[in-house]
């Protein structure tokens, strides 16, 4: 039974190489995520901080009296923040999605 022996010793042998390799697989895309996650995290840091900046250089008052001053200042402080695309509405108005259709535009002048 030495033939079953070297059989049993080779499929042992088999079955480790394959669970490293499952292990060295499971680590390395474990890396990339955790890489993806600590990238995502930094750039919203940065985002938030940008936002920040944008506050307070504009100055509290000055938010303060473009927000109360009417839609069209509305539209201007938020792109002045950088906020690219926002949602506008009283409740009983349209939707108001500025930039939306300079990004259409730009998109299909594009191609």
């Amino acid at each position: 039974t030495l033939r079953s022996k070297a059989a049993k010793i080779e499929g042992d042998i088999e079955l480790y190489r394959l669970t490293q390799a499952r292990e060295l697989e499971l680590n390395y895309s474990k890396m990339q995520t955790d890489l993806e996650i600590d990238k995502a995290k930094r750039l919203a840091e940065i985002e938030i901080n940008e936002f920040k900046e944008h506050v307070t250089a504009i100055g509290p008052k000055t938010i303060q009296a473009i927000a109360t001053s009417g839609p069209d200042n509305q539209v201007k402080l938020l792109q002045a923040l950088g906020i690219k695309s926002t949602l506008i509405t009283d409740g009983r108005s349209p939707i108001n999605l500025f930039n939306t259709a300079v990004d259409l535009v730009g998109t299909t002048q594009q191609h």
